[in-house]
């Protein structure tokens, strides 16, 4: 079932109306009767106060961002959106739902990633209910829904990735190095989920994520080890790059000629100045090249 516009009256018109007929309604019914009048004018205004009575059931308040869902005798009738005091067929029952921008944070849900660690995480959802008739019809409670489905969204596309990667790993995304694609990704399935509510979703992000308590400590050496290792791939990059640089140069140079044995150990000399993590002492050689 999809919305569908009602035509309704402003209300104040309607409100002044009733209220004259009402006015005059009792004093045909006062005045006549204290005075001994006729019966057909008695009864012609009880008639018409009854009828005042019952049509002023058809008032209802829509407020701005508000829509009332019109219903007559449980069959849908229409939506009005048009705010103030409206006036329709007193028959008519209006439910009142909100367009307001509303924000739903889920709680801290704990599940398995994609490589089977147990992790923490949790979303904030903003959404805007854009259908008030699938809203009211579609779902039984469409904010119960909104909630049970940001859940189990979340929980299906934590599955999906890893918590992080393991090195530089091209094309692939993780739950932490990738929160705009989780985003976006998340965003999709609450769309798909919540369209029969007449929800959407205007943005979805991660709002907590960590590795669950069991493994924090050993996810945590873990990444430092991962850390040092690519840190050591760098450096001992870098410092074959610099020995290779400066054999080069020397050759290019004829600052001097180095044989197979004193190259390598030349070569070894530079690595170990190059990749050690404290500083080290020089030892120089007061003798010939060959000592």
């Amino acid at each position: 079932m999809h919305e569908r516009e009602v035509r309704s009256l402003s209300g104040i018109p309607v409100l002044v109306a009733l209220l004259a007929i009402g006015l005059a309604a009792l004093w045909a019914v006062v005045v006549p009767g204290a005075q001994g009048g006729s019966t057909p004018v008695i009864v012609a205004g009880l008639l018409a106060l009854a009828a005042a009575f019952v049509a002023a059931f058809g008032f209802y308040m829509v407020e701005p961002n508000q829509a009332a869902v019109l219903t007559l005798f449980g069959k849908y009738t229409g939506t009005d959106a048009q705010q103030g005091l409206r006036y329709a067929n007193p028959f008519y029952s209006a439910r009142k739902v909100s367009l307001r921008v509303r924000n739903f944070e889920s709680g801290r849900l704990k599940v398995n990633e994609l490589e089977g660690s147990p992790i923490e995480i949790a979303a904030v959802v903003v959404w805007q209910v854009v259908d008030p008739a699938q809203a009211s019809f579609g779902v039984d409670d469409y904010e119960s829904f909104v909630r049970t489905q940001s859940e189990a969204a979340l929980r299906a596309m934590a599955t999906s990735y890893p918590y992080d990667l393991d090195g530089e790993t091209d094309g692939q995304i993780s739950l932490r190095s990738h929160p705009a694609e989780i985003s976006d990704h998340l965003k999709v399935q609450l769309d798909e989920r919540l369209t029969r509510a007449g929800v959407d979703v205007l943005e979805a992000r991660i709002s907590h994520l960590a590795y669950a308590a069991e493994i924090a400590q050993a996810m945590l050496q873990r990444q430092q080890a991962n850390a040092v290792v690519a840190a050591r791939t760098r450096i001992v990059h870098g410092a074959v790059s610099m020995v290779e640089m400066a054999l080069d140069q020397l050759r290019a140079k004829h600052v001097v000629e180095l044989d197979e044995e004193r190259r390598a150990q030349m070569v070894s000399n530079l690595l170990v100045v190059l990749c050690s993590d404290r500083a080290t002492q020089p030892v120089v050689n007061a003798g010939s090249i060959h000592q």
